[in-house]
């Protein structure tokens, strides 16, 4: 099958053939729809979080089931299916005690010393995040999938896998925003657009959008947002508390850096809370002030939007299929998996929401 391959740190991506194994008990063997080219993706491939190579990258998609192993029971030949990098085992602690998302259980992988799941003519290839989407066929954990509704179109579907379920389950599982409630997001690419349109549906009262592009404006108020601020104007810090008289319940910050999470700290009413989306760079640091935890603030992450993506992911396909969910318009373009590369450059001016891989194009 062909795939999109990180040889080298700082390199582009390879198109190559590898070969995909077949499904062990609990594996099921996905043709891939479309695959979402995350800013995730690029930190890897600058090398800014760490990962044996060669893989295969990607990890926001859908596709269709094309095989099921002997003893997998929750999807069948013919789903039409969300892949999910939170791959759950369903009987650790985590996932016993409501937190899936954060399972870390060996059993959703091949025991060391098996078959690889990808290899190629040259030797192993190693699957990225659980999944290695950017390839005409996936084979996974069952756990690493959910069934959804055949009327869904799968290249919005892809965006669901990751993007959007990191920016909508932030707001709703890992803050809980309350209807009526202040939030501002820091970052208005793909995840952030995604975490205004959920404050918009857990009924937020104002919601205060932040980037340093003003193409980001109209935008980000197609997705729910009340207010716009763009960053490289002033310090958005002073005006969201003058916007507020105080600060914002709930802040999110959706960019990765360490100025951009101290911000999103610092723009918070007594007892708000901060979250951190964006996946800040291994060894950078985030500095605040101490006297401010005394007014009961709160700074934490959110991986994955804290989901339970086997029940989320379905519910999210609903919410698009009645309007309230936006997906279509955060599709900036659909390429072919050869112009994957195009796709990156692009990401770096800041200017798209996401670039869809589509199969079939």
């Amino acid at each position: 099958m062909k795939a999109a391959v990180l040889r080298e740190v700082g390199k582009p991506l390879q198109i190559e053939d590898v070969q995909i194994g077949k499904p062990g008990p609990h594996e099921v063997l996905i043709r891939t729809a479309a695959a979402g080219v995350c800013h995730s993706d690029l930190h890897f491939m600058e090398g800014k979080y760490p990962f044996p190579l060669p893989a295969v990258l990607g990890h926001e998609s859908a596709g269709v089931v094309e095989q099921v192993g002997s003893e997998v029971r929750t999807v069948k030949v013919g789903d039409h299916v969300i892949t999910c990098l939170s791959a759950y085992c369903g009987h650790c602690d985590q996932c016993l005690t409501g937190h899936m998302s954060l399972c870390q259980s060996p059993d959703t992988r091949r025991e060391q010393g098996a078959e690889p799941r990808i290899t190629s003519a040259s030797g192993n290839m190693n699957q990225y995040l659980n999944l290695s989407s950017f390839a005409e066929q996936m084979l996974i954990h069952e756990h690493a999938c959910v069934a959804i509704r055949k009327d869904m179109p799968l290249d919005r579907a892809a965006l669901i896998g990751c993007g959007v379920t990191t920016g909508i389950g932030a707001v709703i599982h890992t803050s809980n925003v309350r209807p009526g409630e202040t939030v501002a997001v820091i970052g208005c690419g793909g995840v952030g657009l995604a975490a205004i349109n959920g404050a918009a549906i857990a009924g937020a009262g104002r919601i205060i959008a932040i980037d340093t592009s003003s193409a980001k404006d109209n935008m980000s108020r197609l997705f729910g947002a009340t207010d716009f601020i763009n960053a490289a104007d002033g310090d958005p810090v002073a005006q969201v508390m003058e916007m507020t008289g105080g600060g914002v319940h709930h802040s999110f910050e959706a960019i990765g850096l360490g100025k951009t999470a101290e911000q999103a700290f610092n723009m918070l009413r007594r007892g708000g809370t901060a979250n951190v989306i964006g996946m800040i760079p291994v060894g950078q640091t985030v500095t605040l002030m101490g006297a401010a935890f005394l007014g009961e603030k709160r700074i934490q992450g959110s991986l994955m939007g804290s989901n339970r993506f086997p029940v989320d992911m379905p519910r999210f396909v609903d919410f698009y299929m009645s309007g309230k969910l936006k997906l279509d318009e955060m599709i900036s373009r659909r390429l072919k998996i050869e112009q994957i590369n195009e796709a990156f450059d692009e990401m770096k001016t800041g200017q798209i929401a996401r670039s869809v891989v589509v199969f079939d194009a």
